[in-house]
């Protein structure tokens, strides 16, 4: 990561291989006071109230719609971000379609948002908690993904003018980052890489 960000400050620590899942800790790319800072967060951004029937608030994995009141808040460059990732997954009977890049040394990060030291419940048993959050973007799916998951995709960038944009653009600019990477840039993986 400090090859890729001049400057990055290390304040994630010792980041362990493996899958990440919703309500884990994971690694973003954020702004921090002085410069992009990479830290751990919770995957899970606060839920619309209108849809808790409880105090419990189990986070929301992945946003769409960028023009709902309750996610146009943190669409401001202080709350974008990027999510690391080498692969991902879309669920299927039995478990998991994985996914990777077909260009094995491209980087890629997931187009995300983050919230800092929100209050929730989370899980019951832990009571009220104070977290940083995130959640990542998703648009319709390219060919590769639409034939596992035909609603949607993970917002992917893989360029480092998109990673900069992202991040520093105003969301007018930015918000045409919300699109599928091309047909034929991921394919099938048997597991995570």
């Amino acid at each position: 990561m400090r090859q890729l960000f001049d400057g990055l400050k290390d304040r994630a620590g010792n980041l362990a291989p493996g899958q990440l899942y919703p309500d884990q800790f994971g690694a973003i790319v954020r702004h921090g006071s002085e410069a992009l800072e990479l830290v751990k967060a919770r995957w899970g951004m606060p839920s619309p109230p209108g849809v808790l029937n409880t105090q419990r608030d189990p986070g929301v994995t992945n946003v769409r719609n960028l023009t709902s009141p309750h996610w146009r808040r943190w669409l401001d460059k202080t709350h974008r971000c990027l999510v690391p990732v080498t692969s991902f997954a879309e669920p299927v009977k039995g478990g998991n379609q994985w996914f990777g890049l077909t260009e094995p040394d491209v980087r890629m990060f997931f187009a995300g948002i983050e919230v800092r030291g929100w209050k929730s419940v989370r899980k019951v048993k832990d009571g009220e908690t104070t977290d940083d959050l995130f959640a990542f973007l998703t648009c319709s799916p390219n060919a590769e993904v639409r034939s596992i998951h035909p609603k949607a995709m993970p917002v992917i960038l893989t360029k480092p003018d998109e990673w900069e944009t992202w991040l520093s653009a105003p969301i007018e600019v930015a918000a045409k980052l919300q699109r599928p990477l091309p047909d034929g840039t991921l394919h099938r993986l048997s597991g995570p890489v």
